[in-house]
């Protein structure tokens, strides 16, 4: 990996940096070295002193290989490219500041009671990052193999870390600074940081064009909706979001990791990506095993992204090591305790012994040892097509035709189970769910595999990826559109008065959505591509843990644009004209109503100039 030959330093950058705008995008730059005595060790980290002890360690452990994974090569130089999440703590005030919070009523009732007036945060405030729970880490490690040195090489990581799921801004940001940094040292940091402080506050949802020394980086970010509760955009989003419909600009990311090889990581089991699909969205535990960290943290991020535009909630770790801590708690699960809704990306085998609750298991990627794209997954295989690329043979995409060979070969990788993978490493799911959804061939037969040259393949994967993610974006949404009355909120009528509470959204009954849920039936997209017992999957969604922090995410939008019209309603409102055709008695109640209200928007100024300072 180099980097853009179209990229260089400024003679003069701007030494000083804005460390407060700094934090909008990045926690700290950081430099890791792999000591043969002391292990991993932080040689630089700016800005100094923002890391607790305990990051300091996680951010150190996770940001090399597992030596159990690599596959050792004569090639000097190795570079490659991963990025992971940790679990930080949360000291953050975040959680008071909401509008509305969901309550159960008898495991079935779902209502929204308000706790707050509902103005609301900059969605743009560069508080955005402080109060996640997560740390991003986006990795550039490169091996040295010098046989004049112990153990004959050296690693050393280049670390961008960052409160926000920003892969389409930190990747191509880790390109420049990972061999900038061996080209030059230490100044690296200095510049890249200067460079990033200028930028402006992130726009979820938006393209934005951020300049990095001669170059600009033209990104597209995720959109709020997407992003986690305690990432500071909790009350952001036009009317537009609420609803659950299909986006017409593809362009526009609806989701996480809009830039993952969804194809790529899974393209020797693309059948199974309709089970992968179900499990997301129910929030079920599951394993991914890759060889290299590149190809199980893309894969990771592709399961991630197949649920868009449904928030992810999900505690996903693109890669996992031992020595995290949640490990040593996953590790004392006994026999038969549930796991927790956790997406475990790994590359040591080591965890199919440890974890053996975690009920699904998948194995992607390949072993090859050598890539001239370590940010993407590996080829599944080497099969080669005829050069019409319309001519796409079924075969070639692990859709394999029946035959007695093939149902040998199933059958005893089930019986062998995953543990078949310490001895060899292969392409396969093992899971006892049985799924709802049928795959669509016919998306699949839309597929193109190039496999003539990387550049030909690169350009074939963005194609494919487009098509799979354009195809689960419509299955999702499908998914969710019945739940739109939810979100739909109450316009005023010609007549009524804008100075009466609006009325409540409709409160939500699982047992009386599923019942007219069933007598409607599922829809003619889902229909299609559902089995008989489609209900089922909505009965397992309400059960899993993406499904209450989804809802009342878009419950409390509707609120706010509810708010909003009925807000706007009261400032056109000719005040003189209105009371001029009531009694004495509604004159005062409507005095005390319009009081009420300028009260309320008073106090809530005050706490949005608090919140924002």
């Amino acid at each position: 990996m180099s980097r853009s030959p179209s990229f260089s330093v400024k003679s003069e950058p701007n030494s000083k940096v804005d460390e407060k705008c700094l934090q909008q995008w990045v926690v700290a730059f950081c430099i890791i070295r792999f000591d043969l005595e002391q292990g991993q060790l932080i040689e630089e980290c700016f800005p100094p002193g923002c890391l607790t002890q305990n990051e300091e360690l996680e951010v150190a452990y996770s940001s090399f290989p597992d030596s159990v994974s690599q596959h050792h090569n004569r090639s000097s130089i190795h570079d490659c490219m991963f990025f992971f999440r940790i679990q930080t703590k949360d000291n953050s005030e975040a959680a008071k500041v909401v509008s509305s919070q969901i309550v159960e009523v008898d495991n079935n009732e779902v209502f929204l009671k308000s706790i707050g007036e509902k103005v609301l945060k900059n969605p743009y405030s560069s508080q955005n990052g402080n109060n996640s729970r997560y740390l991003y880490g986006f990795v550039f490690n490169r091996q040295r193999h010098d046989e004049r040195l112990k153990r004959g090489g050296e690693q050393k990581s280049v670390v961008i870390l960052s409160h926000s799921p920003y892969s389409s801004v930190f990747r191509p940001l880790l390109q420049i600074m990972g061999p900038l940094y061996f080209d030059i040292g230490k100044k690296a940091l200095d510049y890249i940081a200067a460079y990033v402080s200028t930028w402006p506050g992130p726009m979820p949802g938006h393209l934005m064009e951020l300049a990095i020394g001669n170059a600009t980086l033209k990104v597209n970010l995720p959109p709020a909706h997407s992003l986690p509760l305690n990432s500071g955009f909790l009350f952001e989003e036009s009317a537009s979001s609420m609803a659950p419909l299909l986006p017409t600009n593809q362009s526009i990311p609806q989701g996480l990791f809009h830039d993952s090889d969804l194809f790529g990581s899974f393209r020797g089991i693309l059948l199974q990506l309709w089970v992968l699909w179900e499990l997301l969205l129910i929030a079920e535990p599951i394993l991914v095993i890759a060889p290299t960290p590149p190809q199980c943290c893309e894969a990771v991020a592709g399961l991630v992204s197949l649920v868009a535009p449904l928030l992810c909630s999900v505690d996903f770790r693109p890669y996992f090591t031992i020595h995290d801590p949640e490990f040593a708690r996953l590790n004392s699960l006994r026999e038969g305790e549930t796991f927790p809704p956790m997406v475990l990306g790994v590359t040591n085998l080591f965890f199919l012994k440890a974890l053996r609750n975690i009920p699904h298991i998948v194995s992607v990627g390949s072993p090859a040892p050598n890539s001239s794209r370590p940010a993407l997954a590996l080829r599944a295989s080497t099969s080669r097509v005829p050069a019409r690329p319309e001519s796409l043979g079924i075969p070639n995409l692990s859709l394999k035709k029946f035959s007695p060979s093939n149902l040998l070969n199933a059958v005893k990788l089930r019986r062998d189970g995953p543990l078949c993978l310490m001895t060899e490493h292969k392409e396969a799911i093992w899971s006892t769910y049985g799924a709802v959804t049928k795959p669509d061939t016919s998306i699949l037969n839309r597929l193109i595999d190039a496999g003539m040259s990387p550049r030909v393949e690169e350009s074939m994967s963005v194609v494919n990826n487009e098509i799979l993610r354009r195809h689960f974006l419509e299955l999702t949404t499908n998914f969710l559109a019945p739940f739109g009355p939810y979100f739909r909120p109450t316009t005023l009528s010609e007549g009524s008065s804008p100075f009466v509470d609006p009325p409540p959204l409709p409160p939500f009954n699982a047992d009386e959505f599923l019942g007219s849920l069933s007598a409607r039936g599922p829809g003619k997209f889902l229909s299609k591509r559902m089995r008989s017992n489609w209900l089922d999957l909505y009965k397992r969604f309400f059960k899993g843990s993406n499904f209450k922090p989804w809802f009342q995410r878009k419950r409390a939008v509707a609120e706010q644009e509810q708010h909003r019209l009925w807000r706007q309603a009261r400032m056109k409102t000719d005040v003189q004209h209105y009371i001029s055709k009531m009694s004495e008695l509604e004159i005062v109640d409507s005095f005390n109503a319009i009081e009420r209200h300028l009260l309320g928007e008073m106090q809530a100024k005050a706490e949005c100039s608090m919140i924002c300072h």
